[in-house]
């Protein structure tokens, strides 16, 4: 094993044709059709001497006597797609100047948005980063944030989730590229609002993924469940890590972007003396200062280790949130009474009121699921992390997605009960994150869909139809690379002013208001955070002198607590004259309560 010794990544110069090939005897780079050998420097890289990098200019390599002409590993640009030639992009270039001084995101608002479905675009077929921009006011009405896109790394095909891509320093094509992206960043920060970016470190899609051939990028020392695992701690692994840094340095210094989603960091593997994710975290640090505004990193973990948010300085990862999905499932599962999979463990008010107080269900307790002890206990008094360390949601692309017809979790709920489930999760402890469409509980599912090659696409469908079925799933299935797959997940923002649909988008502006207004619903200190349970489907969320009062029916609400206030409610809601607040079905209700 190789351990990698830290060290600063240079920022790119844009203006050279350099690649790494450490395997290779002889690279030449063909640009705009012309070829020409390329010198060998120290560490395996090649350069271009006497030959400046134009933006614009169309660029390939060859590597020996392969006479396959292939993509740049940090192309910032492919017009004709992952196989085609790049494109000389300088991002610095594209940036537009703002006022924009950034925030600290732990804490705030977060939303979830697929460029692609977010929108229909211009020609209804797909939406772009232009098309997004559109509706940028909307989300500053809602009262959010930040965005947080999915993947944008060029990825096969024009539609797609972007979990495959293979260009991780470029900009999909079909999204309108690096420019349109870098008005994407302008427009949503002279309005306020962060721009993050999910990003996949952990492998590449297996279409167009020539790093392979480049060197070794990849190692048979780790597996993960798309094979071998990225090159982080074997031999010749400085400059792969180096790559994953340099892209996002890229992203976070050059693009003005303000945070990553780091994908499924439970598959970096890494022995090395310094994990990756710390020497990442620590680089981060370093841009901070050299930007001269906060950038947020947030993990995507299955550990269930507070160690993820622990400082390096501590001996964490140095993450500033990572993901809550025992939040979700907490919700989920007692919410609509589902016990399937990884919900087995979940949906009791005990297990709802754990998750909302201290994150992890499964915290050094045994998962059934999973079939082994699983996770660590969150510290309540920590001093190096706290309840807005912790991202949580109702909804976001995996659990609704990762479902046989992507259907949302209102699909299956009344109204009144979707009120009460959202509110436990804007009005909790943790750094709350909607997913497009859900402010307004649209009727659009977000299903898989996928555009690839015909043999590959062939398989993608089989395999999706074969997994549900030993589920049980009896139903049919979204053909993924259908494009009415796609098309049908696209969000129909016109419905929004239908009556229920009003309804509920008005209910989120409501406790989106009330979060920013009352500090004590947007406290993320977990010791100060108590939940009561009313009964098996009742349960008041307590945060200081006011609470959240959800109750999931059917029927009464058994127990009726006393408030000196309704703050807001949604469903059939009334406070007696002595302040008893009775609920006669499903519903939700944000209280002052009497005498605290």
């Amino acid at each position: 094993m190789s351990t990698p010794s830290p060290g600063p990544v240079a920022p790119r110069s844009y203006d050279r044709y350099e690649v790494w090939a450490p395997q290779a005897g002889a690279v030449a780079v063909r640009v705009d059709g012309v070829a020409r050998a390329m010198q060998r420097g120290e560490g395996g890289w090649f350069t271009l001497d006497g030959v400046t990098a134009v933006p614009g200019a169309r660029y390939s390599f060859r590597l020996d006597e392969d006479p396959t002409w292939l993509p740049d590993p940090r192309s910032l640009r492919q017009i004709d797609g992952v196989h085609g030639e790049s494109a000389v992009v300088d991002p610095r270039a594209l940036r537009e100047e703002t006022a924009w001084a950034g925030r600290d995101l732990r804490g705030q608002v977060l939303y979830e948005l697929h460029v692609g479905t977010f929108t229909a675009g211009s020609d209804g077929r797909g939406g772009t980063f232009d098309s997004a921009i559109e509706r940028l006011d909307d989300l500053v009405d809602l009262g959010v944030d930040a965005v947080e896109l999915m993947p944008i790394a060029t990825f096969p095909g024009d539609r797609g989730w972007g979990y495959e891509g293979v260009g991780l320093y470029a900009a999909h094509e079909a999204y309108g590229g690096p420019a349109a992206l870098a008005r994407f960043v302008a427009a949503a920060h002279r309005r306020g609002l962060a721009v993050v970016l999910d990003v996949v470190h952990n492998h590449l899609g297996p279409a167009g993924n020539y790093l392979g051939r480049f060197g070794p990028y990849f190692t048979d020392r780790h597996e993960t469940p798309w094979g071998e695992a990225v090159n982080l701690d074997q031999p010749a692994s400085r400059p792969v890590r180096d790559f994953l840094l340099g892209s996002a340095r890229q992203w976070l210094v050059d693009v003005g972007l303000d945070g990553l989603r780091l994908d499924a960091v439970h598959e970096l593997h890494d022995d090395s003396e310094q994990h990756f994710l710390a020497e990442l975290a620590e680089a981060v640090s370093a841009w901070e200062v050299e930007t001269g505004r906060p950038l947020t990193l947030i993990a995507e973990s299955d550990r269930n280790d507070p160690a993820t948010v622990t400082p390096t300085a501590a001996g964490g990862l140095g993450m500033d949130l990572q993901w809550a999905d025992d939040v979700h499932h907490g919700v989920h599962a007692w919410i609509t009474g589902e016990r399937a999979g990884y919900y087995a463990d979940f949906g009791s008010a005990e297990t709802l009121s754990t998750v909302l107080t201290r994150i992890f269900w499964h915290a050094g307790t045994y998962s059934s699921f999973r079939g082994s002890v699983w996770g660590a206990p969150v510290d309540p008094g920590s001093e190096h992390y706290d309840g807005h360390s912790f991202v949580t949601f109702l909804q976001d692309h995996d659990q609704v997605g990762n479902r046989a017809a992507g259907d949302r979790i209102h699909h299956g709920l009344s109204p009144a009960q979707h009120a009460a489930a959202c509110a436990l999760i804007l009005l909790g402890p943790g750094t709350p994150m909607l997913f497009q469409g859900e402010e307004w509980a649209t009727s659009a599912p977000f299903a898989f869909f996928t555009d690839h090659d015909a043999e590959l696409g062939e398989l993608v469908t089989a395999g999706r139809v074969a997994e549900f079925a030993e589920m049980g799933w009896a139903e049919a299935v979204p053909d993924p690379q259908a494009r009415s797959t796609f098309s049908a997940s696209i969000l129909p923002w016109a419905e929004r002013s239908e009556d229920d649909h009003a309804r509920m988008l008005r209910w989120y502006r409501t406790l989106i208001a009330l979060r920013r207004e009352h500090p004590a619903l947007a406290d993320g200190d977990l010791r100060a955070v108590r939940v009561e349970i009313l009964a098996e489907g009742s349960v008041l969320l307590r945060r200081g002198d006011l609470a959240v009062l959800a109750h999931r029916g059917p029927g009464p609400l058994p127990r009726a607590p006393r408030a000196r206030e309704v703050l807001a409610a949604f469903g059939p809601v009334r406070q007696g004259p002595d302040g008893t607040v009775r609920m006669a079905d499903a519903a939700a209700a944000i209280l002052r309560l009497d005498g605290e």
